[in-house]
């Protein structure tokens, strides 16, 4: 059961969200993303029997303070404390507040994690499930959607495209002679990327045979890729598609659709590319998130050393 939110407080959330839309070009996620946070803000000032624009930074901290007993992750506290910076800045500008009291907080300290990286054998299982040969090499009969589900990972694996932008993706964008694809990413932020030849004669082959078959009377769609009934495949059926991937490839179910990201990111780095061009690649606004890579390298690098040295 969902709880209360002040009615008039909803209705501001709701103005938010629209200018956030208007003036940020902001994602469906990252809307999503608000309402979550800022509801859950809303129904603890309501419990406490406070007004959710004229909050004092202290009581804001002891709703943060409160989110941290409740054995929140770090990171979505310091996400919940973003969403009210971005909100009580709004409301001052609009007038629905006086002051912005999540200006004074400081985030919390995040204990630094590496992104997750999928195993060069767990990939080669993955791309397997779908693939039109199986192990042994057998030619395979496969479905309209089995061939589109090969075509969505092996796009994902040699992109280094976010979920978001293998759902958003147009048929206009794909230029199977350049080998490139025309992205759109965080705050729809156009970008190049290259996909290897293997990886465009699959969705060459998808495009041709199997979408045609996926749309049936539908007839057309913009987007690339399509679900059985003919929509956009949606962020939540790739992932869903993902996680059965996985379950029939027998291996480790703690991997996601960014984990493909990650290992991208990461084989490249490996395989010599220069970290600006691995930042252009997955569309990084900062150096530093692409810098996250180069740990997952290097132990990778101290690994092989210590495996190869004679004196180690």
């Amino acid at each position: 059961m969902t709880e209360r939110v002040d009615k008039g407080f909803s209705e501001l959330i709701d103005l938010f969200c629209s200018d956030m839309v208007v003036e940020r070009n902001a994602s469906p996620n990252t809307i999503r993303g608000y309402r979550i946070d800022l509801n859950d803000f809303g129904a603890w000032a309501s419990r406490s029997k406070l007004d959710p624009t004229t909050v004092s930074h202290r009581q804001l901290r002891r709703y943060l303070a409160e989110l941290d007993q409740a054995r929140y992750a770090r990171t979505t506290i310091n996400r919940r404390l973003s969403a009210l910076r971005t909100f009580f800045t709004w409301a001052m500008i609009a007038g629905h507040a006086k002051e912005n009291p999540a200006d004074v907080l400081m985030s919390i300290k995040e204990d630094k994690t590496l992104p997750h990286r999928i195993s060069s054998s767990d990939m080669k299982k993955i791309l397997l499930v779908h693939a039109p040969f199986d192990d042994t090499g057998a030619y395979r009969e496969r479905s309209a959607a089995e061939v589109r589900d090969q075509a969505i990972l092996e796009f994902l694996y040699a992109s280094g495209a976010r979920v978001s932008e293998a759902s958003s993706l147009r048929t206009v964008s794909v230029d199977y002679t350049q080998g490139c694809v025309r992205v759109f990413g965080k705050g729809s932020k156009e970008r190049i990327v290259f996909v290897h030849r293997l990886a465009l004669d699959t969705m060459r082959h998808y495009q041709q045979h199997a979408r045609p078959a996926l749309l049936g009377k539908k007839g057309a769609s913009d987007f690339f890729f399509v679900s059985t009934r003919g929509n956009q495949m949606s962020t939540d059926a790739i992932r869903k598609m993902f996680k059965s991937t996985l379950v029939s490839a027998g291996v480790s179910a703690d991997y996601t659709p960014h984990d493909m990201r990650h290992t991208f990111a990461s084989d490249v780095l490996e395989g010599g590319a220069d970290l600006r061009s691995v930042q252009e690649m997955l569309g990084h606004s900062s150096l530093s998130t692409t810098q996250l890579y180069t740990h997952l390298s290097a132990d990778r690098l101290k690994k092989v050393y210590a495996q190869s040295h004679p004196r180690s």
